[in-house]
């Protein structure tokens, strides 16, 4: 097989961990990075790719047939309509957009293009989320009750001071909505959505701040689905460690436990870490052999939603303030305080009054 030509728009911060990615790839054969795009130099790039500030003339000049995109939020939608515009599929680091109208702006290009846009929701391309819903479908716990999802990581202050779009709202008047929902543990709510499965009928959101900040960082999100099942999420980035975010699916007879970072489906005492599939691999072999995409831009639907009614819904919100008590550190967002990791404790312990 031919190696795929690929461009990565965006090699600082995260863009690390692509272009690692694509060197992995590229040493089993099935990519080629034939360019980097950004508006600043990028140091110790590998000899051979072409360098450029303009996306659409890199694409062209390269023949790139994937396009990395890894830029600040604000532009995505700007971004993936040039490089779906100049001939190239894209690869997309979640979330899609900042705004539900930057979303159909994407949604449109790729669909008048025919060309695919893949979403860097990596969780999303791990069979532990199939398995989890196949066990619901064999009936394992019963009526499901409810899906919660929790999840408190720790970010240092100096996190929001490393590019000038984060944490923030708006970027000279251009929405950004970098906050704790919708892009750090935004895989918590995308998790939970496709477990559930179901559409999205109606949202509530509590976000909180306890940095000095636009966005929130403490925050949590009720959907209701279209099935009558209530999805709960609650997160934050105020622990003072790293918890690893994990979901619960509820049922009348049990409950299913995902940690979804590791791939890890715990249930009536037992736990399996189930196979993982690279989004970049994943869309190579889309390209050359026409596999089914793990992503689609579609399936990202769900996260956004229209206005008030998508899960991405927190992109308006209802209130922002200090998180409860004034405290720089989410209270006892580090400690579940039921002790066994229930969601429902840990909710409490990040934002004191939710209720799951």
């Amino acid at each position: 097989m031919e190696p795929v030509r690929v461009v990565l728009a965006g090699a600082h911060g995260h863009g690390w961990w692509h272009l690692s990615n694509v060197r992995r790839l590229a040493e089993a054969g099935l990519v080629d990075l034939v360019g980097v795009c950004d508006v600043r130099p990028v140091d110790d790039l590998p000899e051979g790719p072409e360098f450029s500030g303009d996306l659409v003339e890199l694409v062209g000049r390269t023949g790139a047939e994937v396009t990395i995109l890894c830029t600040p939020i604000h532009t995505h939608a700007e971004m993936a309509e040039k490089a779906l515009r100049a001939g190239s599929h894209v690869l997309l680091e979640k979330p899609p957009a900042a705004t539900y109208a930057d979303y159909l702006r994407i949604v449109a290009a790729a669909g008048e293009t025919g060309l695919a846009c893949q979403v860097g929701f990596q969780s999303l391309g791990s069979e532990a989320i199939p398995a989890v819903r196949r066990m619901v479908a064999e009936g394992a716990i019963g009526r499901v009750t409810g899906i919660g999802a929790a999840g408190a990581w720790e970010r240092p202050y100096s996190y929001y001071g490393r590019v000038p779009w984060a944490g923030r709202r708006e970027v000279d008047g251009v929405p950004v909505m970098d906050g704790v929902l919708t892009n750090p543990l935004a895989h918590a709510t995308a998790t939970a959505l496709a477990v559930s499965g179901a559409g999205v009928e109606d949202v509530e959101v509590e976000l909180y701040r306890a940095n000095v900040i636009e966005a929130d960082d403490t925050s949590c999100v009720r959907a209701r689905m279209d099935d009558g099942t209530v999805v709960t999420v609650a997160v934050s980035l105020c622990a003072d460690r790293r918890h690893e975010p994990y979901l619960i699916v509820h049922g009348e007879s049990g409950r299913i436990r995902l940690t979804y970072t590791e791939d890890r489906v715990e249930f009536d005492g037992t736990s399996v870490v189930h196979p993982r599939t690279d989004l970049l691999e994943n869309l190579v072999a889309h390209i050359r052999d026409g596999a089914g995409l793990l992503v689609p831009l579609e399936r990202t639907a769900r996260f956004h939603a229209r206005p008030g009614r998508g899960a991405a819904g927190a992109r308006t919100p209802r209130h922002t303030g200090r998180v409860p008590g004034g405290r720089r550190r989410a209270p006892g967002a580090a400690q579940d305080r039921r002790g066994d990791g229930d969601e429902r404790g840990t909710a409490r312990a990040l934002l004191g009054t939710l209720r799951f």
